[in-house]
């Protein structure tokens, strides 16, 4: 027994110091990705399994009145808070980073098999905290996943304007072209989605004024959107207002497909059983749009770019293919860094307060435990959401007008 524990030690051991070694040869942005991403797979897990172990722990809910959902939301926070402290750490010792010459700049892309160590033991160290520290960082994930939301945000209003920009600049009619042919193409996906929600959140013969109100406002939205872009005094673009409109969108139907499946105006899950695939497929998207939203933003120039750092030249793309690692040290001299590492980890750290929000019902134990982001408190966190999107990119296109004599960027 010892001898097959001893092989499986030293292969985990030989495997970890191989995919170190790999990740160190290639961007570091990939590393941290996957390591982010097996810390949402290990809470899922760990959500739908690992109750029972937790409840062997003492103390982990020494009280024998908790819930099989309590046992499962401790789970997920307790793997969110060691990876938001793998993450958070990262962030405070790099701040200040401006250029490779920095000895943390090889802390930032080397190291793989020391931090995928510390990784694993704090993800493990997490599970042996009191109760307490676990209900305070439950209580402080929910503001640090509102951050998120709202980072998010200007992600996708920082994108929509580059988008437009970058056609723009073109100066050619078939971009402009194009231009018009994607606004209309989003506009009416935004209407047609908006027509299929009235159909499927507002079912005959039930009382559903607040999934009317959500979908009357989120159409008036649009066209507000279009008229400010449109309007003489207003620098504005359809584009724009096109993408948000259909944004907009998809976050009301979010929100009204988060609403409890015992809600008579949900008429998508009429049924109270929701099937593994649809688990499986719900938990793929929220992968994957954690996962690009934090490498847009720790990547993006628009946010705590470091002093040195060129702000407005040659973008790069999002996960590099050249090797980091292997520049000579007289380019590194002369290279400031592309991206703020401490800011690229801060984002890695909300985004793990986030997905715990989402695997745990924002720590709400009051619907059932195989459904996720499901209940009110989603509800409205989702449509909050949509809300602050309308009101910020209203505020780009009306702000030079209100403040004409400051410069916005």
């Amino acid at each position: 027994m010892s001898c097959c524990f001893s092989c499986c030690a030293s292969l985990a051991c030989g495997l970890c110091t191989s995919t170190a070694s790999c990740i160190s040869q290639k961007s570091a942005r990939i590393g941290y990705c996957g390591l982010f991403g097996a810390s949402l797979v290990a809470s899922w897990i760990l959500r739908e399994v690992g109750a029972p172990l937790l409840e062997k722990f003492p103390w982990i809910g020494a009280s024998d009145t908790h819930t099989d959902e309590w046992y499962q939301v401790q789970a997920v926070l307790r793997v969110s808070l060691g990876n938001f402290l793998f993450f958070g750490f990262l962030a405070l010792i790099m701040i200040g980073v401006k250029d490779q010459n920095d000895k943390r700049d090889s802390w930032h892309h080397g190291g793989w098999t020391a931090k995928i160590a510390i990784w694993l033991l704090l993800l493990v160290l997490s599970f042996f905290l009191p109760d307490v520290i676990i209900l305070v960082y439950g209580f402080i994930a929910k503001f640090g996943a509102g951050l998120f939301l709202l980072i998010q945000v200007i992600i996708l209003l920082d994108f929509t304007h580059s988008w437009n920009d970058a056609w723009v600049e073109k100066d050619e009619q078939k971009w402009y072209i194009a231009l018009l042919a994607v606004s209309v193409g989003c506009y009416i996906a935004a209407f047609t989605v908006s027509g299929l929600l009235f159909i499927w959140f507002n079912p005959a013969g039930y009382d559903c004024s607040i999934n009317i109100f959500f979908l009357v406002m989120t159409m008036i939205l649009a066209f507000v959107f279009a008229i400010i872009a449109l309007h003489p005094k207003v620098n504005g673009s359809l584009l724009p207002a096109s993408v948000i409109s259909l944004y907009c969108a998809y976050v009301c139907y979010t929100g009204l497909s988060s609403e409890p499946r015992d809600y008579e105006c949900n008429g998508l899950n009429k049924s109270r059983a929701v099937s593994t695939g649809t688990l499986v497929l719900g938990m793929l998207t929220t992968v994957l749009s954690v996962l690009y939203s934090a490498l847009r933003a720790g990547s993006s120039k628009t946010f705590l770019s470091p002093p040195s750092s060129p702000k407005f030249g040659e973008s790069k793309p999002l996960i590099e293919e050249v090797e980091e690692g292997k520049t000579t040290k007289e380019e590194k001299e002369a290279r400031p860094v592309s991206y703020s590492y401490s800011f690229f980890h801060l984002i890695f750290a909300l985004a793990s307060m986030y997905s715990a929000m989402l695997l745990s019902g924002w720590t709400s134990t009051s619907e059932r435990s195989d459904l996720i982001d499901v209940g009110w408190t989603s509800v409205w966190v989702r449509i909050g959401t949509e809300w602050v999107t309308a009101a910020l990119y209203i505020w780009t296109l009306s702000a030079p007008l209100l403040f004409p004599d400051r410069e916005f960027a």
